[in-house]
């Protein structure tokens, strides 16, 4: 531990004489942290994460520390064979381009730092045949999948409890924020009814225990990105609805699941 400080010590003071840049590159543990003293992360200016799945060609890079911008942001980079190159719209990876509409998919936006990403959820609600229902994630939280369909049983009268529930975030994404709920609700919703919903439609919003929609952080920039991708409509908290009309794009402001079920029916 003495000798990693002292060098990352000596490095840090070549790197303000001589006025360059110095990158230090380790490695992570099992967990994910970085390996080693915790006090290389407090000696440097920011620790990035360079991130990928062996099924994937894609690699992101993150910020989890830095002393001169923001956090958590994102870069999307693609594996080529002329080495990386960045992805100009990563949003395109995480939608799937159906011919035409199918049931169970909905599209929400998430933030990931200060950039808004558009991303499929997908459901799949079929009858069980087991005395206990699967309830299956990937990419989204467990636990918070089984309060969502007790909001949706209890506030909206739509039972899932004989049904297995799948949930999928294309492109192999992790999601942690509420903000995509009132999404995987619809989506459940579309699925259990074999009902597409439109393929123009982004919908957002996080869905409390008493069943209503709250608002998010960042509505006007997910709202901008949204439209920028060309989707004409918007299912969004109504206190996240702007003030001023956004060109191209329909906002409907709602404030109980109730009323976003039946928009969706709606649009």
């Amino acid at each position: 531990m003495a000798q990693v400080r002292e060098c990352s010590a000596q490095l840090t003071r070549l790197a303000k004489q001589v006025g360059i840049t110095v990158i230090l590159v380790g490695h992570v543990t099992k967990e994910g942290a970085l390996a080693g003293p915790r006090v290389l992360e407090h000696i440097v200016d920011t620790v990035l994460y360079f991130e990928g799945d062996q099924n994937s060609s894609f690699r992101l890079i993150r910020a989890f520390k830095n002393r001169f911008g923001a956090v958590n942001e994102l870069g999307v980079f693609a594996m080529t064979e002329k080495g990386l190159r960045e992805v100009t719209n990563p949003s395109a990876l995480f939608l799937s381009h159906h011919s035409e509409q199918v049931a169970g998919s909905c599209i929400t936006v998430t933030m990931e730092g200060t950039r808004p990403l558009l991303i499929e959820i997908q459901a799949l609600v079929d009858e069980a045949h087991a005395p206990n229902p699967k309830r299956l994630c990937v990419g989204l939280e467990q636990n918070r999948l089984a309060m969502l369909l007790a909001v949706l049983h209890r506030h909206a009268g739509v039972a899932c409890f004989d049904q297995d529930v799948f949930i999928n975030a294309v492109g192999g994404v992790k999601i942690a924020e509420p903000a995509v709920d009132l999404a995987v609700l619809l989506a459940i919703v579309s699925s259990l009814k074999n009902k597409p919903l439109d393929n123009k439609l982004i919908v957002f919003g996080e869905v409390g225990l008493a069943g209503e929609v709250r608002p998010i952080q960042r509505g006007q920039e997910r709202l901008k990105e949204a439209a920028k991708l060309g989707f004409t409509k918007a299912i969004v908290p109504k206190a996240n609805a702007p003030k001023q009309r956004i060109d191209g794009i329909e906002v409907i402001g709602v404030e109980r699941l109730e009323q976003a079920l039946s928009k969706m029916r709606e649009v």
